[in-house]
């Protein structure tokens, strides 16, 4: 993809990106705009004026006259103002106010369709587009997204890390899922990735450190939701915070760099990243003895007319390596996802060979004859 650098990451890096989430009236947002912009800290303004809302009757936002507003808050900060769309109509009253910066939300991404539909509706222009990732975890989706919107013309590209949606109890509000925002920040070197921990974390106190390991993985900066008065808001209230508590949560942010001209640490490095490839190989060959011996599991099985899963012997493996694995200081939570992996791993070997015509048999090797 033919990408262009985006201007607010020329200057400065992490780039970081506050307002409101809604604009809920002309005074909340320019007093929160101007508040933030004291802190000297804030290189972008936001505010949703459209608001997607899951359920009818709730706040969906004050609609095109929200711009306006958002123009004022430029005027009087001297900061870019951003906005997210979602379609034709959208993108045409944040052009025609001269916005700065369009976001496509989580729930856009995830339909081609209303993707397409901005894409078509900003050929022509030279705009900045961020693209969150879709409410699922599909980095399909995202990709397309990405790639619609750079063969309509627009070369300045971001992405937004804001979680995934999930089933069940968690601390976050969308697990961050790290693995693939990395993932993408690998296929897109070139694309600036913005971390958005209100969303991923949902609640005020994890701002902090779900922002501190946004930076750990060198993303490219962060959008955080602030509101002069949170706790009267009309949408999302529980994860935004004060341009004062914003201040203090970024004041304590630590900000490493991914590489530094220091020869007797990259020596040091470099040692350590041996180690680590040694061992990873050593962990491949283990896993494919495993899969050899499950595969002469399924001989067996097939043999017996037995079937592949065995309930209770998957209950067994699952206790004995957590308890083994919290002797090596790894969590319950990496256990089970490495365990799911190597056991569907498995369970496909054995799936094969119990499909497979033709007599097989068992050698001593270890191998399938």
């Amino acid at each position: 993809m033919k990408i262009e650098q985006i201007d607010i990451l020329k200057q400065k890096r992490p780039v970081i990106i506050s307002g409101p989430c809604s604009a809920e009236s002309e005074e909340q947002l320019l007093s929160t705009c101007e508040a933030i912009a004291k802190t000297g800290k804030v290189d972008l303004l936001r505010a949703g004026i459209w608001k997607p809302r899951t359920r009818p009757n709730n706040f969906e936002g004050v609609g095109a006259v929200g711009l306006e507003w958002l123009v004022k808050a430029r005027e009087k900060t001297g900061l870019p103002v951003s906005v997210e769309v979602a379609n034709f109509n959208h993108v045409f009253e944040a052009l025609k106010q001269q916005i700065d910066v369009l976001w496509i939300g989580a729930r856009t991404t995830v339909n081609p369709f209303s993707v397409q539909e901005i894409a078509d509706a900003l050929k022509g222009t030279n705009a900045t587009v961020f693209v969150k990732n879709p409410l699922n975890a599909d980095l399909e989706l995202w990709t397309g997204a990405l790639e619609r919107l750079n063969k309509s013309g627009i070369t300045r590209l971001g992405m937004i890390h804001r979680g995934f949606a999930q089933h069940g109890k968690s601390i976050y509000r969308n697990e961050p899922k790290w693995q693939l925002a990395v993932e993408m920040k690998r296929r897109f070197p070139e694309i600036p990735m913005i971390c958005d921990p209100s969303h991923i974390g949902g609640k005020r106190e994890l701002l902090l450190p779900v922002s501190q390991q946004a930076l750990d993985l060198d993303f490219d900066g962060l959008m955080l939701e602030s509101h002069i008065n949170p706790e009267v808001a009309l949408s999302d209230k529980a994860q935004q915070v004060t341009p004062d508590s914003l201040e203090e949560i970024l004041d304590k942010l630590v900000v490493r760099q991914p590489n530094v001209s220091d020869e007797s640490l990259n020596t040091q490095l470099d040692m350590l990243r041996q180690q680590i490839d040694i061992i990873d190989n050593d962990l491949l060959q283990l896993i494919g003895e495993r899969m050899q011996v499950a595969e002469n599991i399924g001989i067996v099985k097939k043999e017996k007319g037995v079937t592949i899963l065995q309930t209770q012997r998957w209950e067994e493996i699952i206790t004995k390596a957590t308890e083994n694995g919290a002797l090596q200081g790894l969590s319950e939570k990496f256990m089970i996802r490495y365990l799911k992996a190597v056991h569907q791993e498995s369970i496909d070997h054995q799936n094969k060979i119990m499909n497979s015509e033709g007599a097989l048999s068992t050698r001593t090797d270890g191998a399938i004859s």
